[in-house]
């Protein structure tokens, strides 16, 4: 979608830490973090929220969990923990209007 971060990042637009990609997902790092680790696990496919998610992007998210597991392993953080989470709309703490999952570790993590 025009004007939308995530797209310029994954069409190469725009400069980020990739540490991982597929067909369908690409994950970099947050550029302010939160946590030691802070990843943000992007559908390459532009679709706004989790509100905006269609029975055909049903392929596209059964396989979230297991890039979110690739990647926590590739960082050595499955042993200790991490968080994955999903912020949907502006009072939930989205900021950007592509779904994107925060998987978060590296230490000790406030309780919610």
């Amino acid at each position: 979608m025009k004007g939308c971060v995530f797209c310029k990042i994954i069409n190469g637009d725009l400069p980020s830490d990739k540490i991982y990609e597929d067909d369908s997902f690409i994950v970099i790092r947050d550029i302010n973090p939160v946590y030691r680790t802070h990843l943000l696990i992007i559908t390459k496919k532009h679709i706004s929220s989790v509100n905006e998610i269609e029975d055909p992007d049903r392929d596209i998210f059964s396989t979230v969990f297991l890039v979110a597991k690739k990647v926590a392993a590739k960082e050595g953080v499955e042993v200790n923990g991490y968080r994955l989470t999903v912020n949907c709309g502006k009072d939930a703490g989205q900021i950007v209007s592509h779904f994107h999952m925060h998987l978060l570790a590296g230490e000790p993590l406030r309780n919610l």
